[in-house]
């Protein structure tokens, strides 16, 4: 894993597990510098994290993903895997934030398996909130 990403998405323990058609997520940890090195104030960093809409999938369900009536695999699969990225909504799901060993904080949303908007197929850095 690349730096930037280790930054972005830093190993921490959520605390939680994930039940039914649930699945947990970790948004991207929000910048503290600009690219041009400008440190950004808790006012941009709060902006920008609430309106993350990327996350790395951590874990999932066990009913994700499945017909609620028959608990068979939906005819188009499994929509994420743990360690994909993804693209979530900006409202919504239970969120939570949590500390590693190292003091970095970690950010994390459990929400519906319907509620994954898309697979993100390019870098997850490159896509920014706005």
């Amino acid at each position: 894993m690349s730096t930037l990403l280790e930054e972005a998405f830093p190993v921490a323990d959520p605390g939680v597990k994930p039940l039914g058609s649930r699945v947990l997520v970790q948004i991207r940890t929000p910048e503290t510098k600009s690219k041009g090195g400008i440190i950004l104030s808790n006012s941009d960093q709060d902006t920008q994290m609430w309106n993350t809409t990327v996350a790395k999938v951590l874990s999932v369900g066990p009913l994700a993903f499945k017909n609620r009536n028959t608990q068979e695999t939906w005819p188009e699969g499994q929509w994420c895997s743990p360690g994909e990225y993804v693209r979530v909504p900006r409202y919504g799901g239970d969120r939570w934030v949590s500390t590693n060993a190292d003091g970095q904080k970690a950010y994390y949303i459990l929400i519906n398996d319907l509620d994954v908007l898309a697979a993100v197929t390019t870098d997850p850095m490159e896509i920014k909130a706005f």
